[in-house]
């Protein structure tokens, strides 16, 4: 029985959507940048973007076989300083998905939260591209508190229904 499939590319995809979205968000609203946070331990909303971001790059750059930037190296000051970072994940992660990887493959990292962390390298895309989907709607909320609204819908499904 066939089953229903969000590939890798769609992923990257929905991914790199909402991502533009919210750079253009940022650049015509900077001030979003200092808005007081306390998601994921930032202090203002451009923390926790970075937070969002630099994981993406550093998973990237983990499953590339890179070293890996750390927190500091992304600089939350601009929609430009913030989201290059997303730019230069995307394109590892576009080069990964194009060449043969071994994705149940396992690879150790550092994380934040746990500390030495193993898992597939499967898991670790996955959770790249996920992470910050439920980040985004939390930092959509705290933008809607201040009386700016998104403009678009940051739901999977929204995003690829056709009305009738």
């Amino acid at each position: 029985m066939n089953q229903p499939a969000l590939t890798a590319e769609d992923l990257v995809a929905w991914n790199n959507k909402t991502s533009q979205e919210w750079r253009k968000l940022v650049t015509d609203h900077p001030e979003i940048l200092r808005f007081p946070c306390d998601i994921a331990d930032a202090g203002v909303a451009g923390e926790l973007l970075q937070h969002i971001v630099v994981v993406e790059l550093r998973y990237a750059e983990l499953l590339s076989g890179l070293p890996v930037s750390g927190y500091t190296s992304v600089p939350f000051d601009s929609a430009d300083s913030l989201y290059a970072a997303h730019d230069r994940a995307a394109e590892l992660f576009r080069h990964l998905l194009a060449t043969e990887v071994h994705w149940d493959d396992k690879v150790e990292f550092m994380t934040r939260t746990v500390g030495l962390a193993r898992a597939t390298r499967g898991a670790v895309f996955l959770h790249a591209h996920l992470h910050g989907v439920r980040h985004y709607a939390q930092l959509a909320t705290l933008v809607r508190q201040h009386g700016i609204k998104l403009g678009w819908s940051q739901d999977y499904f929204i995003q690829h229904i056709e009305r009738v």
